[in-house]
Parts: C-alpha cells; structure tokens; sequence
C-alpha cells in the first residue's frame, strides 16, 4: 500500500486534537459580535455571561456534578496545580503530607515537587507492571499527616485506568474512622471524552479536565470542586469563579469546551467501541509482525485508543523520523529528544530498562482515524523496525 505524497495519517491523539468544526461554529460568536466582558452589566455583556453560565450547566451535567462545582481554568497543567496547590495549602493547619503515584503526568508531580520545597512531604506510591496502584496500596501509605491523595484517571503514556473509585472509597472511609480530612483529586485529562465520569459516583474532592484532549480549544480547562472542599485560589484578582479563579473568563474557549464534552458524551460509546477494535488489531499485529515486543499498559483496563509498545534494539527517536517521512504522525513513550536522553519516567516505573523504554512508540487513535489508516500503518511500522534493527548504529547507543 502507498501513501499518497501530501496526506498525513495522525496517531497522536494522546497529545492533542483537531478542534471540530461545529466546536469552532459555537466559539465564533464570542470572538466576534458577543465579545463583552462577562463581569459587565450591560446587554452585550449579560450575553457573553449567559453563554459562560449555561455552558457551565452543561458540564455539571455530563460530569454528574452541581453546577456551583464546575470551576473554569486555562487547562489541564493549572487545574492539577490549582487542585494540589490550593487543597494543601488550605489544609496546611491539619497535616503536611500528600500522596501520588510515580507516573503522574509532570503537571501534578513537578507541583508536588514544589511543594516539598514548601515543607510537604510527598509519597510517590510505586505501580505494577500494568502502570496500576490498589486502594491497598493508598491506604498504607496513609500516616496521621496526610491530607492528599492525587491518582490519575487514565496514564497519557501507557493508557492504563485507575480504579479512582475503589481508592477514593477507600480513603474516604478511613477518613471518617480516624475523624481526619483527606481530600482526594484525579488528574482525568486522559480520560474525559473517553471514559464516562460521573462525579457522584466516583466520590473524589477534585478533578481536572482539558478540552482539546476531546476535540475541544486548547487554553481552557476544568477543575471540579466538590462543595465544601478547603481550597486556597491561586489566582486572584477580580473573585471570578466564585472567588475561586480570579480572571476575566475566556468565553469563547468555556462555549467550545462545553460543546465538545456535550459531542463527546453523545459519541461516547460507539466511538470508543470502534477505537478499541482498531487498538486491538493494532496490538496483534504487531505481536505477529515484529520480534521482541513488549505492549506497555494493563491489556483490558486501558484507554481504547491507546497502543504503547516497546521495541528491543531500536530507539523511539529515529522510528519517529521514519514514520513521520511516510507521513504518520505518532510520539514516543521517551522523554529521549535533542536536549535529553532521559528515559520516560512512566515506563521506569513499570520496569523498563532505559534502554527499552528509549525504544518506546505511543500510537493513539482518534475519531477521523480509518482502517486504511492502520493497514498503512501496519504496513509501515514492522518494515522499519526491521531495517533500523539492521544498522545498529542508528538504532543503538555505542
């Protein structure tokens, strides 16, 4: 099979995602002729405040929340910052210590880095092979200090689903037994769009969403604020958000957030249906087609998009290069570029070797993603595998 000179198959939906064109259709009146400041009192300001209210309703009730939880931010990165950030410091009084696991995304684990530079003390709970963390493994890591805990959803790199709902029960019990306040916060950037989340039954205190992860603007967020959370805001200023997020609110981008999470939840299940068989396929014949592989990730609770494999004897980096000069985007499980050779944190700690997480290759499926597109990719991928494991010095370190 060919690929024609000028198409582009993109299998990097982890990173980021094309904005859908009716998402665009939405935003456009806020950019344009409904431009005024929601905090005016005018008309033209009072319809750019009823499109950030009613946009805020949608989310509530897709995400299964109240509406006065749904906190707007600029993405992913400052709702895990104002989520650890402003729960510890509020908490500060009653305990120091905060939980995580190892292979967080960077924005919770730099911040929980920074807060050791502020007197915390942080436990980065180790995972198994499969990249997962048992409520078991929380509750023992619990001591008289803690007021945190921080579980991600779903890993961007591996794609291996938490069981956020059994850890958060299992916290929250153990809470009211030793009368103590343990907040609990998923990192669901992954996740939402992908994953059904209703905030009423999975129990956590905070979550974090980003929109262009489902097809939404990139530069808007979600932090949900389960009523009653203790949270010092990071930003403050004029008290928008409740006095939560001070700033004037970027309308447009709340709009397109709010209707691409609406397009997705009605999507949901056929699209992640049809992901899945694409994934699975992916992952067999790869498993055929290509010696010494090792598919990264729990095989059943994983997202169904996501194909993480390592390839021994070969560097992420030039298959890279080599998919992207046949016109394939896809990234690496390796930090490995340029400037560092550091192995992916997330792969170390389900016990690669820096060597084999180097050779690492993250294929994320998406919703324009066809058929075609995997039997070019299938045609593509072993092939070169193949040649760069035959020119070591391409493929290898000396």
């Amino acid at each position: 099979m060919s690929q024609s000179e000028n198409k582009m198959i993109y299998f990097d939906h982890a990173a980021t995602t094309q904005m859908r064109p009716e998402v665009l259709d939405a935003m456009l009146p806020y950019m344009q002729s409904s431009y005024g400041n929601p905090s005016s009192i005018y008309t033209l300001a009072q319809e750019a405040r009823k499109a950030v209210d009613e946009s805020r309703e949608s989310v509530a009730r897709i995400l299964g929340s109240r509406t006065s939880e749904i906190m707007f931010t600029s993405g992913g990165t400052e709702s895990d910052n104002a989520a650890i950030k402003g729960a510890a410091l509020a908490l500060r009084n009653l305990g120091t210590h905060i939980i995580t696991t190892q292979i967080e995304h960077h924005a919770v684990l730099h911040t929980c880095q920074q807060m050791e530079q502020f007197g915390f003390e942080v436990t980065y709970l180790p995972v198994d092979r499969d990249g997962r963390v048992s409520a078991v493994d929380v509750l023992n890591a619990i001591k008289e200090e803690t007021i945190l805990v921080s579980v991600m959803m779903a890993n961007n790199e591996i794609g291996t689903i938490q069981p956020i709902k059994d850890i958060s029960k299992a916290v929250k019990e153990l809470a009211v037994e030793k009368n103590k306040t343990i907040l609990v916060h998923s990192d669901a950037v992954q996740a939402a769009g992908s994953l059904e989340i209703n905030l009423k039954d999975l129990g956590v205190d905070m979550l974090s969403v980003s929109a262009h992860k489902f097809y939404g603007p990139r530069g808007v967020g979600v932090l949900y604020l389960k009523r009653g959370t203790p949270f010092e805001p990071l930003m403050m200023g004029g008290g928008q958000e409740r006095q939560h997020r001070s700033g004037t609110e970027n309308v447009a981008g709340i709009v397109g957030l709010a209707k691409a999470l609406e397009l997705a939840d009605g999507e949901r299940e056929e699209l992640q249906s049809a992901l899945s068989k694409k994934r699975d396929r992916i992952i067999r014949a790869l498993q055929e087609k290509v010696e010494d592989v090792r598919i990264n990730g729990h095989l059943v609770d994983r997202l169904s998009n996501n194909v993480s494999v390592s390839f021994h004897g070969v560097e992420g980096e030039p298959v890279l290069l080599g998919l992207d000069f046949a016109g394939i985007c896809a990234s690496s499980g390796s930090a490995c570029s340029s400037a560092s050779l550091e192995p992916s944190h997330v792969l170390i700690a389900i016990g690669h070797s820096a060597e084999l997480a180097q050779g690492t290759l993250r294929i994320t499926l998406g919703r324009d993603n066809t058929d075609a597109d995997v039997d070019y990719l299938l045609d593509v991928l072993p092939n070169l595998v193949e040649k760069l494991r035959d020119m070591p010095s391409l493929s290898t370190h000396s």
